[in-house]
């Protein structure tokens, strides 16, 4: 396994054919992929280049590569030994609970985040869009890291960060200077959490959230745990702002918990809201909780997105980084059966997110980066059933990780 990235950085990767293989939503073909790109499918053989590098595809699946789309890389407890799980059964529990874990065992963002990383790439994952935490305890030490980390595997992985006040943000004051310090120094999303549960506040919540989005020129991507009824209040105010300062396409919930509720009518009339204004829903199907359904979501033309929210943390002890697992736990909360409908819990981990972290050239298409995930399986919803651990994944036409190993070089 490498040990340093950085040694990794050929100017341009070999060309590539993988030949036979089953491409997600095209069928069989032989995929040339040169210069970084998806080249074209089935090319003539008299004009490969000589220095060709060829991969048997042997009839396996062909995916683009997974996408990430929520999950806090600075606080994974990976590699840190077991650490048993003492939160209480209240979201003000588990944010409490967190600072103390914090303070008592340290944790070293820029490391703990490599080591999520380069799990996740083995397991096919081209695209993050991380949380961390900003808060007046831990100041920017979540930030500095991540984007060390960033920068580090810039050529293995693309990742978004989100300035996260996680504690609180009208009730702990500033923390708003200390998100406005983590976008100056490059985060990417201004986050936010339950402007009512959390904070009480919240108008005051997100007049913050929305004015440093707007003065920074940046997405936003707010936390909203909230339930039913109070959950729609605060998703009826974040609709508004987004309307109102003409960020459609730009805002995302995450959780969204209130759209699982038992009141249809009204959880419908909050979905074409959202559709309207073009705000993505991110679910990591919970199955503690009511969460998005995706089949009504898409029925509205809902950009959904999902992710392994929090990995082996001081909320939990689950999560391995998988997002071919995330798509089967989505297919399972959401009563997915038929293979298209196991398709498109897959579509969420991919396509949906991808569209959330608004990625370029990201795809199938000719022309597209060979950002890509070959996979053991006779058909798509059989490899998401089956999660094989044997894959092939590439960035940008290089292979980067193979059978759970991360590769130094690909020629």
């Amino acid at each position: 396994m490498a040990s340093d990235p950085k040694a990794y950085r050929p100017e341009l990767p070999r060309p590539i054919l993988i030949s036979s293989v089953v491409v997600w939503r095209k069928g069989r073909a032989n995929v040339l992929l040169r210069d970084g790109k998806i080249a074209g499918y089935d090319p003539d053989p008299t004009t490969l280049p000589d220095d060709i590098m060829r991969i048997n595809g042997d009839g396996h699946v062909l995916i683009p590569g997974l996408v990430e789309a929520h999950t806090h890389m600075d606080k994974t407890l990976l590699g840190m030994g077991w650490h048993p799980n003492s939160a209480g059964p209240l979201l003000i529990d588990k944010i409490e609970n967190e600072r103390r874990i914090r303070r008592e065992i340290g944790i070293d963002p820029k490391l703990q985040s490599e080591k999520q990383l380069r799990l996740s790439l083995t397991k096919g994952s081209t695209h993050f869009r991380t949380h961390v935490d900003v808060d007046t305890e831990c100041g920017l030490e979540g930030i500095n890291g991540l984007l060390a980390t960033r920068d580090a595997y810039r050529d293995m992985m693309d990742m978004e960060i989100v300035a996260f006040p996680q504690s609180g943000l009208v009730q702990r004051p500033g923390t708003a200077e200390l998100l406005d310090a983590a976008l100056q120094m490059g985060a990417d999303v201004v986050g936010g959490l339950d402007p009512c549960a959390i904070d009480r506040a919240p108008k005051e919540h997100l007049d913050i959230v929305f004015g440093l989005a707007e003065r920074h020129g940046k997405p936003v991507d707010i936390h909203l745990h909230e339930t039913a009824e109070l959950g729609g209040f605060s998703m009826e105010l974040i609709i508004e702002r987004t309307r109102g300062l003409g960020m459609q396409g730009r805002v995302t919930i995450s959780h969204a918990f209130c759209l699982g509720m038992t009141d249809r009518t009204y959880a419908r009339q909050l979905m074409s809201q959202l559709a309207k204004e073009n705000i993505a829903i991110m679910t990591h199907g919970a199955p503690s909780r009511p969460v998005p359904p995706i089949a009504e979501c898409y029925e509205f033309g809902i950009t959904v997105c999902a992710g392994s929210d929090g990995i082996r943390d001081s909320w939990g002890p689950y999560g391995n980084g998988d997002m071919l697992e995330r798509a089967m736990i989505l297919g399972l909360r959401n009563n997915f059966r038929r293979d298209d409908e196991v398709e498109m819990g897959l579509d969420v981990c991919a396509y949906g997110g991808a569209k959330v972290m608004r990625a370029k050239n990201y795809g199938l298409e000719v022309g597209c980066d060979a950002d890509l995930v070959l996979l053991p399986a006779e058909a798509v919803a059989q490899a998401v059933v089956d999660r094989p651990s044997a894959r092939t994944v590439f960035k940008r036409g290089r292979m980067i990780a193979r059978n759970g190993e991360i590769l130094t070089i690909s020629s």
